[in-house]
């Protein structure tokens, strides 16, 4: 089944009772964009195992990398996309928004203000505070159920698979969002839930944006202001610094 919708949008983001704030595409993340949606089909590959043979020959290695690179930012064919289960957001995740607001992520503030030179130092701290706010300090993943975490508490929900997304830019690159719904009823948790990393097919993810509510997707799909971006928990600071600028 496809859908169409048609929009402008500067990034694409998350709403939803409990989280405010998360960006599409940090490689694109004001670009103005024409989305068209369409579902999924499945496969079992693992596209960032990095399992390579070692009698590959080192071109064909390099050719996986800019692969890679090239899927990052957004540029890839619809039969390259494939299904994917929660398990691949598995894991114990923390909000990246406390870390802006304590400095920690200067660094990669100024490396984008120097390198893009779209935006001043002060005007990307602004676009990232609006961005990254949300008061959901921790998600934890665990086979088929999220838990929300805020204040301390968390909200449980069991989750199942929706399909994916498609958004298309007006500059040709794009994106994909993984689509989630709530199992039955549970309180304090969102009834759909969007994820996206910037992968294309099964792999762990290494942070992730996260979009959710009680709206359908589509509407969630409008969202244009907010993205709230996680990371491991095990991670620091300077540690989430040096993951933000190696891509």
């Amino acid at each position: 089944m496809k859908k169409n919708l048609a929009q402008s949008i500067a990034v694409f983001c998350l709403t939803g009772a409990m989280l405010t704030g998360c960006q599409e595409n940090e490689k694109t993340p004001i670009e103005e964009a024409s989305v068209s949606l369409e579902s999924a089909g499945s496969t079992d590959l693992n596209h960032d195992s990095h399992d390579h043979n070692h009698d590959h020959s080192h071109g064909n290695h390099d050719h996986h990398n800019e692969k890679e690179k090239e899927i990052y930012a957004g540029i890839f064919e619809d039969d390259e996309i494939k299904d994917r289960e929660l398990s691949d957001w598995g894991g114990d995740w923390q909000s990246v928004y406390p870390y802006l607001l304590d400095g920690s992520l200067d660094k990669v503030l100024h490396k984008k203000a120097e390198t893009n030179k779209d935006k001043t130092f002060e005007e990307y701290k602004e676009y990232y505070s609006v961005g990254y706010k949300t008061d959901l300090e921790r998600i934890v993943i665990q086979d088929n159920t999220i838990t929300f975490y805020k204040s301390g508490e968390g909200r449980t929900g069991e989750y199942k698979y929706h399909g994916y997304e498609i958004l298309t830019y007006e500059s040709g690159k794009r994106g994909v969002r993984y689509l989630f719904d709530l199992v039955g009823e549970a309180v304090g948790v969102p009834a759909h839930v969007q994820f996206s990393d910037h992968n294309i097919y099964p792999t762990k993810a290494g942070h992730y944006h996260i979009y959710f509510g009680d709206e359908d997707h589509a509407t969630l799909l409008k969202e244009l202001e907010h993205w709230p971006t996680y990371y491991p928990t095990n991670l620091d600071g300077e540690e989430i610094v040096d993951e933000m600028n190696a891509h």
